[in-house]
């Protein structure tokens, strides 16, 4: 076997195929990932994407080859796939910054329940990724690691916050990869980076082990070069965990043994898809316009696999966005609780953070959440919030049912990505950028955006599917047939093959 097979776009299934007929390690894989790590990640392109490295990875995997040779067998589903993983979940042994310098040093004494599903399953952590202090942005600033680039074009960002995650899975730095997902932090940098992104039901997959910020909204989700590869994570990861409050989602959601099991190339047929008009940016906005195009083209593939699509708007969806969003309201709190449970942790609460600078200066949302309420169920704002989350949620429902819906799609991100450039000039804010991935987070609703195609500069763009609830099967399914209607993943060129 080659020391550094090649790797590009390789697939989870196309892996166990080459381990089972005997011309791929485990070894051997993590072996090419690190080697292009260092020749993308740290020279080159240099998207700095990557902020710790495992360094008993290649160990791990000598063990489950030697464990595989003796057993005659894989040991589970993921056997010998390696993953990356935000720095905002914990991974015993590993340092865990949530982003900020000032927590380099501080290493959990035990593993998040999802990477501890994830391992006993066969997989191999590989690293850990950048993303901006505490999540708290759709772009890549960070105290720790600076700024994160697009392995699609270097000038531009790769979304946020689980950048590192988007930059380095689209690179092909890793199998597959995990984010966080709050108010888009999956979806955003899937969309910007040509991957798949899946934001489940709160509580479906355990978020005990990981970096909180609306603790009603967080979640923990795949990031992927494929939905197939997405599934057979989401196989693994999902199902309940006592630990978690909002664990009663996988109660409610009755997971099945395999979202594999739903993919189904035609699952588009006979499917009807809404498209939400009052999602897109305007044809005269030279960023939105770009995104617009590729989204009738996907329209036109969905219709030409067998689906329906129809135009719908989203009645004061506007008003709704800015009626359910609790970042202020409950942020402050969800972190404050995050550092008193990690005594060690060298800062103590958000205003310390804030008064100490302790924080990248690009990050806004931060300084807002730190004005915010000690605690939430004092704050008559923070009930009036979630009061307008249900309202949000039954009118979505409502037009689900008026409409005779199976999903709603809409583009994830109604611009292109953004170059450095705007957002040092702030042409967009935190709070003023339009992402539609805040319908999700904030009515609760699984969604995944896809990849969709490519602007004429060679620029991904997401479509983003909206299910009911509880529906990550069928999300799965319609996914997996928009994927295979219109193949529009491509491996960015800033990062060939190696040689």
């Amino acid at each position: 076997m080659s020391a550094t097979p090649a790797v590009l776009e390789l697939t989870i299934a196309e892996i166990h195929a080459r381990m089972a007929a005997g011309s791929l390690s485990a070894a051997d894989l993590v072996t090419a990932y690190l080697r292009r790590i260092e020749a993308f990640d740290r020279q080159g392109p240099a998207l700095n994407a990557i902020v710790n490295l495992n360094a008993a990875a290649h160990a791990e995997a000598v063990a489950l080859d030697r464990a595989q040779a003796e057993r005659g067998r894989p040991g589970g589903p993921l056997h010998g796939i390696p993953l990356l993983v935000k720095d905002n979940i914990d991974v015993a042994g590993m340092p865990l910054t949530n982003g900020l310098a000032a927590f380099r040093d501080y290493r959990p004494p035990r593993d998040a329940t999802v990477i501890a599903r994830l391992r006993a399953a066969g997989a191999i952590v590989l690293g850990k990724t950048t993303l901006p202090d505490f999540a708290s942005s759709w772009w890549a600033y960070s105290s720790l690691s600076g700024e994160t680039r697009n392995p699609y074009d270097l000038a531009r960002d790769p979304g946020g916050s689980s950048a590192g995650s988007g930059a380095a899975i689209a690179a092909n730095f890793a199998a597959c990869g995990l984010g966080t997902d709050c108010g888009g932090s999956i979806r955003v940098p899937a969309s910007c980076t040509g991957l798949v992104g899946i934001r489940g039901t709160p509580g479906l997959v355990s978020r005990v082990g990981s970096g909180p910020l609306v603790t009603l909204q967080d979640t923990v989700g795949p990031m992927t070069r494929s939905v197939a590869d997405a599934a057979r994570l989401y196989d693994v990861m999902a199902g309940f965990d006592a630990a978690d409050e909002l664990a009663g989602a996988a109660v409610a959601a009755r997971p099945p043994s395999a979202y594999s099991a739903a993919l189904d190339v035609d699952g588009l047929r006979g499917a009807r898809l809404g498209l939400v008009t009052n999602a897109m940016g305007a044809d005269s906005d030279p960023y939105a316009a770009p995104v617009n195009a590729v989204v009738r083209a996907a329209c036109d593939a969905i219709r030409a696999a067998g689906g329906e699509v129809i135009e719908i708007g989203i009645p004061d969806l506007a008003r709704h966005l800015a009626d359910t969003s609790l970042y202020v309201n409950c942020s402050k709190h969800a972190i404050n609780s995050y550092l008193l449970a990690r005594p060690s942790l060298p800062l103590r609460s958000l205003n310390q953070i804030i008064e100490q600078r302790a924080y990248h200066p690009m990050l806004e949302l931060l300084e807002a959440c730190s004005a915010g309420p000690d605690l939430p169920d004092y704050d008559p704002l923070h009930f009036r919030r979630l009061a307008a989350r249900e309202h949000f949620a039954r009118s979505l429902l409502h037009l689900f049912g008026r409409a005779r819906l199976d999903a709603m799609i809409y583009p994830t991100l109604q611009v292109v990505p953004p170059t450095r450039a705007q957002l040092s000039e702030r042409v967009w804010t935190t709070l003023t950028f339009p992402t539609n991935t805040l319908i999700a987070s904030q009515s609760w609703l699984p969604a995944a955006s896809v990849p969709a195609g490519f602007t004429a500069q060679d620029l991904p763009v997401g479509l983003e599917l909206l299910v009911r609830p509880y529906d990550e099967t069928g999300l799965f399914r319609l996914a997996y047939a928009f994927e295979q209607a219109t193949l529009a993943r491509r491996a960015p060129a800033a990062t060939p093959e190696l040689p």
